[in-house]
């Protein structure tokens, strides 16, 4: 039985969650486990996210390394500090964790079930008087732009940064989304994912 899109997006938020709380080694066990699993399960796509924001883990690892205060790794003007090093590492890993959940999401979610599974989570907007269907609507195109950007063949971000002024053609006026029901083992799931963070929290 295939879970409702919007029981695995909030699998993921959960997952990205509780690896805000859990101890250095539990984090780093949790780790491990879940980017074997995102190696085995999508590992082309998880490659594929990290070489797309390898520069930006190395500078929060670099800013972390050089802007805490601690004992200095070496005598030297600038050198990082090991505490800096060690809580470099540990968002490091967060952020992998991240990457390796979303990488299994997108994996098993093409961009029409992505939509929809938010558009069900959007359901709690339309109390405060906002319309869910103008944000699926604009989400769409919004990942349909950022496709369209990627696919682009450029030599440098200067060509990156210039496509993006450029005119796209249009896209379809009418969306369509698939209607997926609650089944009850989305709630049976939904229930120990929020348990396991409530765990976590405590």
């Amino acid at each position: 039985m295939k879970l409702h899109p919007a029981t695995q997006i909030l699998i993921w938020c959960v997952l990205v969650a509780a690896m805000q709380f859990l101890t250095p080694t539990t984090l780093f066990v949790t780790g491990a486990l879940v980017l074997s699993l995102a190696f085995a399960l999508s590992g082309h796509k998880f490659v594929q996210l990290m070489r797309r924001t390898r520069w930006i883990l190395f500078s929060l690892w670099l800013i972390y390394a050089y802007s805490t205060p601690g004992q200095d790794v070496w005598d030297a003007p600038f050198s990082p500090s090991l505490e800096g090093l060690l809580d470099g590492g540990l968002q490091l890993m967060r952020l992998l964790v991240a990457l390796a959940g979303l990488a299994i999401l997108l994996d098993r979610l093409h961009r029409q079930q992505l939509i929809a599974g938010l558009y069900s989570l959007f359901a709690p907007l339309e109390w405060l008087g906002l319309s869910r269907e103008r944000l699926a609507v604009r989400l769409a195109l919004t990942l349909h732009y950022a496709e369209v950007a990627m696919l682009r063949e450029t030599r440098s971000w200067q060509d990156w940064l210039h496509s993006l002024f450029e005119p796209h053609g249009e896209v379809s006026k009418s969306m369509e989304l698939p209607v997926y029901r609650f089944a009850r083992l989305d709630v049976l799931l939904l229930a120990g994912v929020l348990l396991l963070l409530w765990l976590a929290v405590r």
